[in-house]
């Protein structure tokens, strides 16, 4: 555990160090968002459990994702040539605009409440699973100066399929360093389930 939350501060710095800068125009990235509204609601709420929540994430993290899924380092099938048209700058408006939205959550099934708060806040010593929390906080806002992602109010469908295809290794734009990869493979599928709940309920 030591040992994983070593790599985290470290990665962190690199991250904080050499970063993609964010410099966005939010009315801007409002005009630019009317293509997105139709699967993550107008305000980034997506309503759909399988499209991601886009309202309050982290600025940094958001434009991370938005290049790695134009360059096709994240490959998204939904999202196709959506972002082949836009420029950088239209690319750190739609982060701007996203980051300054409200959002929305989720209520966790009561009876994965438990289990899933065990897991993202002391992860399992048994298996070395981290806690989510030392990256993701323990309110699930992320550290955008980090890139690391807010979790608070995702779907909790999203969640899991995103901790999968880390498992699996379909997703594999989380850096040299696989840290999500490395946890998420130590996950069980009741792991998987349990604490995706929980994040969908916490705010």
């Amino acid at each position: 555990m030591k040992t994983f939350l070593k790599s985290v501060v470290i990665f962190a710095g690199i991250v904080i160090a050499s970063g993609v800068s964010a410099a966005g125009n939010i009315e801007a990235g409002k005009n630019a968002s009317a293509i997105c509204a139709g699967c993550h609601g107008a305000d980034g709420n997506s309503v759909v459990p399988n499209f991601p929540k886009l309202a309050g994430q982290g600025e940094k993290y958001l434009l991370k994702q938005l290049n790695d899924i134009k360059t096709g380092k994240r490959a998204i099938v939904e999202m196709t040539g959506i972002l082949d048209a836009y420029s950088d700058q239209d690319m750190e408006n739609l982060a701007a605009y996203y980051a300054a939205q409200m959002h929305t959550v989720g209520q966790a099934k009561k009876d994965l409440v438990d289990a899933g708060e065990v897991l993202y806040r002391v992860g399992n010593p048994a298996t070395k699973i981290a806690a989510c929390a030392a990256c993701h906080g323990p309110s699930g806002n992320g550290i955008d100066l980090a890139g690391f992602p807010m979790l608070s109010g995702q779907h909790a469908d999203y969640i899991a399929s995103q901790l999968k295809m880390f498992r699996s290794g379909k997703r594999d734009n989380d850096g040299d360093t696989r840290m999500m990869r490395s946890v998420a493979a130590l996950l069980s599928d009741k792991e998987i389930e349990a604490v995706s709940s929980y994040i969908s309920g916490l705010n």
